[in-house]
């Protein structure tokens, strides 16, 4: 039986789909105020329909929240929502209608430097193929269904379109048309799935509670115009994969907030870079180091690359190296240098509503609940072995993808999450009850290095120059 008067909780999206949500929301007139770019609070109440809540997510934890039951209807885009069900394919999940918006072609994409990588010539090859991006789930079940010899796939936060062809054969990548890809210096190769925004809904909301009065409400976002895509210039330093013989030095440096600092800490070693930041997209700085070159990645990717071997040195975040050492202990990457910027806490976090003042007091919490405490974070690894070393009884780690700070109280108990004055915890009703470490940009390596002389004589240079800057007042 269906009940009208039933609580409704929507989850909305932060990122690529929230302005064209947003308009769409206004149309509908739902009186969700405070719902845009500049939002400070991810909790939204509606002026219209007294039963409805929204909170905001990443885009990509939606489907995930919808399916676990926290919300009943939700809207991101469909390429997230076949991410989660290629691999749960009985998740609870009913695609309500497509919204008009947010549309865009998930391509599996080569480097258009290579030659060698059509579909036909990957099927053929008798060494790995190396698939990297964001979507791990659709790269291995495409992957699997064109009967690929031998393949691996390799999970990535973000700068998929860089790895190519150096650090992966091909990447699983979004685009709005081939214009998008081929404006990156990539080869589409093939097609994976058309996408666009959905709403969509838990199935057991779907079939018990009444969204009918809400839902004839949603119209259409008018098409937008698509504004001309700017062309990113890839610099013509390239190194290529496998470079295990060669004396090139392969750098990866952080992209995001954390390129301003690096740039100024490269500068007093006395090193210059063309494009760090770059206004054009460019990841492929150029150095006036000899025999070095340079991606920008995330920090989050740069373990797993160096422990590779498909770089020789990265700065990274310390917590970032520690949630890779955590997960795998017999990693050969290490920290190189302490580079002193970047400084956060990692700390524990739970409800100002809690009874809960420090980790002593969360574990006598904890020993009385039926139910394991739910642990969310970007940092699965760390949390994980938090929540363990303390003793927290029953627990489940819940993965996130930005926004942690919009779990708390709803949809999880305790957050591992990273701050640097707290005011952000602060502002969203949250208290700080434990700091696990601090975390700074380190320079990392690999401890198992191997190359020629010229190139290990690159490697301690640069090491001790960095090493010098930072003692530098």
């Amino acid at each position: 039986m269906n009940d009208s008067k039933s609580p409704l909780k929507i989850a909305l999206p932060k990122g690529r789909l929230l302005s064209e949500t947003a308009q769409l929301l206004e149309m509908s007139n739902w009186g969700l105020s405070g719902y845009s770019a500049t939002m400070r609070l991810y909790r939204l109440t509606s002026q219209r329909f007294p039963n409805l809540s929204a909170k905001v997510f990443h885009e990509k934890d939606i489907p995930v929240q919808v399916a676990m039951g926290n919300y009943d209807i939700g809207i991101c885009g469909s390429d997230w929502i076949e991410e989660l069900l290629v691999k749960y394919p009985s998740s609870p999940l009913v695609k309500v209608r497509s919204l008009g918006y947010g549309n865009g072609i998930l391509y599996l994409a080569s480097s258009r430097s290579e030659t060698g990588t059509t579909i036909e010539e990957m099927q053929s090859r008798q060494s790995p193929v190396r698939i990297a991006g964001e979507y791990p789930n659709l790269a291995e079940s495409f992957a699997a269904n064109l009967r690929l010899r031998r393949f691996s796939v390799f999970p990535l936060w973000g700068a998929t379109e860089v790895y190519p062809p150096e650090n992966a054969d091909l990447v699983l990548i979004s685009g709005r048309s081939e214009t998008d890809i081929l404006n990156l210096d990539l080869t589409p190769t093939s097609k994976v799935l058309d996408f666009n925004a959905v709403l969509i809904a838990n199935r057991q909301s779907w079939e018990t509670k009444d969204m009918g009065e809400l839902l004839a409400t949603v119209g259409e976002v008018p098409a937008r115009t698509e504004k001309k895509t700017r062309r990113i210039r890839r610099s013509s330093n390239i190194f290529y994969y496998p470079d295990s013989t060669g004396d090139t030095v392969r750098l990866a440096l952080p992209d995001g907030h954390q390129q301003t600092p690096t740039r100024q800490l490269l500068q007093k070693a006395g090193i210059s870079l063309d494009e760090y930041p770059s206004d054009t997209g460019n990841r492929r700085p150029i150095s006036n180091l000899d025999g070095v070159a340079i991606k920008v990645i995330r920090p989050q990717d740069m373990p797993l690359q160096v422990a590779n071997g498909y770089f020789d040195l990265a700065i990274t975040g310390r917590d970032w190296l520690m949630e890779h050492l955590y997960r795998f202990p017999s990693s050969p990457v290490e920290a190189l240098a302490d580079l002193k910027f970047g400084g956060v806490r990692i700390v524990a976090v739970v409800s100002n509503d809690l009874p809960v003042s420090d980790i002593s007091s969360l574990r006598r919490f904890s020993a009385g609940r039926l139910a394991p405490i739910r642990v969310a974070s970007e940092y699965i690894d760390i949390a994980d072995k938090y929540a363990r070393d303390n003793h927290l009884g029953m627990y489940r780690v819940i993965p996130t993808w930005g926004a942690t700070e919009a779990f708390l109280p709803e949809d999880a108990d305790l957050l591992i999450e990273n701050t640097q004055t707290g005011q952000t915890i602060a502002r969203h009703n949250l208290k700080i009850i434990d700091t696990l470490f601090e975390s700074t940009a380190c320079l990392i390596g690999n401890r198992e290095r191997t190359g020629t002389t010229a190139k290990n004589k690159r490697l301690d240079n640069i090491i001790e120059t960095l090493r010098n800057a930072v003692e530098v007042t």
